[in-house]
């Protein structure tokens, strides 16, 4: 696990093998409790090509000077996203 708030990631590799790979990354907050939002793609392994793009935010709470994952909620389309956008417009 990170140390540091520039460590964490959400990209992924087994074998290798990229299956997770991470677009960007914004922090959203620091301290004690980390929240990071992070644009990637998942691969398809039955085409071996990545698939549209995804949102995840994920909050960390730093435990014995590392950074553990607390909860997450993924943004799984496109559309869902520009939802969500909307909405918090609409609010504020």
């Amino acid at each position: 696990m990170a140390e540091t708030v520039d460590e964490l990631t959400v990209e992924y590799k087994e074998d290798d093998t990229v299956v997770v790979k991470e677009l960007a990354k914004e922090v959203l907050t620091k301290g004690a409790w980390a929240t990071v939002m992070y644009k990637y793609q998942d691969l398809d392994r039955k085409t071996n090509e990545f698939g549209p793009p995804k949102v995840t935010i994920r909050r960390y709470k730093k435990v014995s000077g590392r950074f553990m994952p607390q909860s997450k909620f993924n943004i799984s389309s496109e559309k869902q996203a520009k939802q969500i956008v909307e909405i918090l417009n609409n609010w504020f």
